[in-house]
């Protein structure tokens, strides 16, 4: 009687002894502080390694030069220069690639005769890496603004219609089927089960154009720019100037994960119930 006693006493104590340590990194600002940590470990790791000949400076650099060739460019103005420039073109490239596309796929819902005459082109072009329409892009636009954010767009554009094509097909055909039998047109069952059913696919989708918007404008300046990032990693790679090469890179994973921290904020906002239901998951 004793034992069966004791036995049920120590099961919630196991269930409830959860490690302290555990639970301070399971939190949010658990997490950031390991991540942080991680990333001074790292640099601190890269910066001895630098200076005790480990690696060669020449070939990887070091996070001191490359500190000092970021103060440098800021105390210049040129480095805001640069980054306004191609946070212009990649922003303007993916809001309008994506706008199109997103259009553009959803409007193929409405003939699904069209949708199948022009899908083999679509995956034709798909199939093509992106990067290879750039100097055509160049050579049709000028070496100008223009051309940098046609081809963000080239590269957004196929990504966001795919996207809200295939979402758009597979959109509740029974709920479709029961609009239509009590009287809604075509034009109703689009705006209130194709659109709403595919929001969330379009909104997914920003996260990887964000990236594509990035690689479009970075990729026409190195081919022909007098500014922007890219001109400034193709111009000091091509000095052996490592230290800035790191710099532009560094600066551009930062924009991409600002673009990303606010895409997930705009997804937080139209998307409420869909965070909901992760965070039940998680629970779960």
């Amino acid at each position: 009687m004793t034992q069966s006693v004791s036995i049920g006493k120590s099961a919630p104590a196991q269930r409830t002894a959860k490690p302290r340590v555990r639970f301070v990194l399971d939190s949010g600002w658990g997490r950031a502080a390991l991540q942080f940590f991680a990333v001074i470990a790292f640099f601190a790791i890269w910066e001895g390694a630098a200076r005790v000949g480990w690696v060669s400076n020449f070939l990887v650099g070091s996070p001191s030069k490359i500190f000092a060739a970021l103060v440098r460019d800021v105390h210049s103005h040129q480095l805001f220069i640069d980054t306004g420039y191609t946070l212009f073109e990649a922003i303007l490239g993916f809001v309008l690639g994506t706008a199109v596309g997103s259009v553009c796929g959803l409007a193929l819902w409405y003939s699904p005769f069209v949708a199948r005459l022009i899908e083999p082109f679509i995956v034709a072009i798909n199939s093509v890496p992106k990067i290879a329409f750039a100097p055509i892009v160049i050579l049709w636009f000028g070496t100008g603004l223009i051309s940098k954010v046609a081809l963000a767009i080239s590269l957004t554009a196929i990504v966001a219609l795919i996207a809200a094509y295939e979402a758009a097909k597979d959109a509740d055909p029974d709920l479709q089927a029961l609009l239509v039998t009590l009287g809604a047109n075509k034009n109703d069952v689009f705006m209130k089960v194709v659109v709403p059913f595919t929001l969330p696919y379009v909104i997914s989708t920003f996260r990887i154009n964000v990236g594509f918007g990035l690689v479009g404008a970075v990729v026409g300046e190195f081919i022909s720019s007098e500014k922007g990032l890219g001109h400034m990693i193709f111009t000091a790679s091509s000095l052996y100037d490592l230290n800035t090469v790191w710099e532009g890179l560094f600066v551009l994973m930062a924009i991409g994960f600002v673009l990303y921290f606010l895409i997930d904020m705009l997804e937080r906002k139209l998307l409420p119930w869909r965070q909901a239901s992760n965070a039940t998951t998680l629970k779960v």
